[in-house]
């Protein structure tokens, strides 16, 4: 809700928090939706620029919200195009989204959380600890400045909550902010088949976002039973992959949609074609395709990435249990934007 002691940025509440909050002050409820527009579809930096609304409302905004960007504190190019911008926040805290060229359109792989709390051992982000969630505004953002500074804003067609943090872990702030992501008339437009939020698998939360929203779901699964997956993932001691793969099984997925399954291919751990046989058999019961994400090695980890024969041995044995399955290479690794490295490091 509207915090009225102190100013609230006005991405922060949602529409009819908005309105809601317009009707007690005496100010039609359409209004909502014609101030964000001009936040979100016009990319507007102050109230004055709201040219259609009067100026005494306009005053009266302002008097009660912000309307600030994230800090932008560093942009990193990779050689493969890709960019990773490093924001700092109000409290002085960091995270990083980096956003990714593709053939015809870019992908914006964003954050959720300060840190992370899931302690996954192959991840940079983890190594960090967890410092606090995001609000559903600094999600927002992301998405908002970055597509700003785009010459072709209609190149930023996916959104992906690969960043740092577990979305479902701050599921309020995610779900509210993927509702702005998607809305048409009063947030950013993105279709919802074009949204996908990945999990460490928080099975008790899986359920709501199936309600909740029409994204699609993500699974960090990374392992075909339980021994290796609590060596890799503290996650599966609480959630076991028994309770995980039926939460799966049971998941509102909307006709023609499959669950994408992430399995980062580690050398000497799960990358064996024992692994994948036993993979196969785990992902039965579920509406699934698969994406296999070789390792991106960096300092922190003793992984390492499997051979290239390895990592096609793998893919061919679930392709020929009849899975779509794909090899995932990630971008940005020169500039530690890879799948798993980020950590949001200051200058």
């Amino acid at each position: 809700m509207i915090n009225q002691q102190v100013k609230t940025n006005i991405t922060e509440p949602t529409r009819d928090e908005l309105a809601v909050w317009l009707d007690e002050n005496g100010i039609k409820t359409y209004r909502a939706v014609q101030i964000l527009k001009w936040v979100y579809l016009k990319q507007a930096d102050t109230f004055e620029e709201m040219t259609d609304i009067g100026l005494d409302i306009r005053k009266f905004i302002s008097q009660n919200f912000t309307l600030d960007r994230l800090g932008k504190k560093r942009i990193e190019i990779s050689k493969d195009g890709s960019k990773k911008y490093l924001f700092v926040l109000k409290d002085g805290n960091h995270i990083e989204s980096v956003l990714i060229p593709e053939k015809n359109h870019y992908t914006l792989c964003i954050s959720s959380q300060v840190g992370c709390a899931q302690g996954c051992r192959f991840c940079m982000t983890a190594r960090g600890g967890f410092i606090r969630n995001l609000t559903k505004s600094e999600i927002v953002s992301q998405v908002r400045d970055i597509q700003n500074d785009l010459e072709d804003t209609s190149r930023l067609t996916n959104i992906v909550f690969m960043g740092m943090g577990e979305p479902l872990a701050n599921y309020r702030n995610v779900a509210n902010a993927i509702d702005t992501i998607t809305s048409d008339d009063a947030g950013l437009g993105f279709s919802s088949r074009k949204v996908t939020v990945s999990t460490a698998g928080l099975v008790p939360l899986l359920e709501n976002l199936g309600k909740d929203t029409n994204v699609n779901l993500a699974v960090s699964l990374n392992a075909s039973e339980n021994k290796t997956r609590d060596m890799l993932m503290p996650v599966n001691r609480k959630y076991p992959i028994e309770e995980l793969i039926e939460a799966c099984r049971i998941y509102d997925l909307k006709p023609r949609k499959r669950i994408t399954f992430e399995y980062i291919l580690i050398k000497g751990i799960n990358d064996s074609s024992d692994d994948a046989k036993r993979l196969a058999k785990l992902l039965r019961p579920v509406k699934s395709k698969i994406n296999l994400i070789p390792f991106n090695e960096h300092e922190m980890s003793e992984f390492r990435r499997p051979e290239e024969t390895a990592i096609r041995t793998f893919q061919e044995i679930l392709i020929n249990k009849n899975y779509t399955t794909v090899i995932r290479r990630s971008k940005g690794e020169d500039i530690s934007a890879a799948c798993g490295q980020l950590r949001a490091r200051s200058i």
